[in-house]
């Protein structure tokens, strides 16, 4: 479905009838159908809603992109579609966005599992942030380039956050170790978990790996 928050035109899709609402935000590059079999059997008892993020999938794409205008665009939707404080799950840039979003509205949520996420560049170790260098240098896009010079989450910023919040990493994941803990040391109610052989996205994208951790949180 389409709707209009502002003026920004967002795809999402809601699925399940009943149950705890659970907000899956996806990360830079991809769209809601990464979730497609996360969605599948957790819509059996939960109200699962998917997005686009703008400039993404079936979203519409402005001259730029940030991610606190994304970050708004998240508080919008679940404004707009009155849900009731829901989990959000984000991954990578969908961890950024829904971090920012709980800075700037802390009652936002009922409680976070950010996968993958980072503070700025600089959480992203050497050799991915010179992949990303290099593929901006090829093929410019404001997609690369939202990764190169944002986030700029402050530390302190993270403080404000105050619901239940898992933070995980892969063991092999492109993200740096001590900025996934550093993530959870910051947050009052913080906690953080290395995931033994995965990688960045191996057990969020088109898998199910996320259902014990979000059943932790709505069960």
């Amino acid at each position: 479905m389409y709707i209009q928050l502002n003026n920004q035109v967002l795809f999402y899709e809601k699925t399940g009838e009943s149950g705890p609402e659970v907000l899956l935000l996806h990360g830079n590059g991809e769209t809601h159908e990464i979730f497609d079999e996360l969605t599948q059997k957790l819509s059996i008892d939960h109200q699962v809603i998917t997005m686009d993020s703008r400039g993404h999938g079936l979203s519409a794409s402005p001259g730029e992109l940030h991610y606190t205008d994304m970050a708004s665009d998240v508080i919008n939707l679940i404004s707009e579609l009155e849900m009731d404080k829901p989990l959000i799950v984000g991954f990578s840039d969908g961890a950024i966005v829904a971090m920012i979003a709980a800075i700037q509205k802390p009652d936002i949520a009922s409680g976070l599992i950010l996968c993958g996420g980072n503070l700025t560049p600089k959480g992203l170790k050497r050799k991915a942030l010179h992949e990303i260098k290099k593929e901006h240098k090829k093929h410019p896009s404001a997609l690369t380039a939202l990764m190169l010079n944002e986030p700029n989450i402050s530390e302190d910023s993270l403080a404000r956050i105050p619901v239940n919040t898992l933070v995980l990493a892969g063991q092999h994941d492109m993200i740096r170790e001590k900025e996934t803990k550093l993530i959870a040391a910051c947050i009052p109610k913080g906690r953080y978990e290395i995931l033994p052989g995965e990688d960045h996205g191996s057990y969020v994208e088109h898998s199910t790996k996320l259902l014990p951790y979000i059943y932790r949180f709505t069960k």
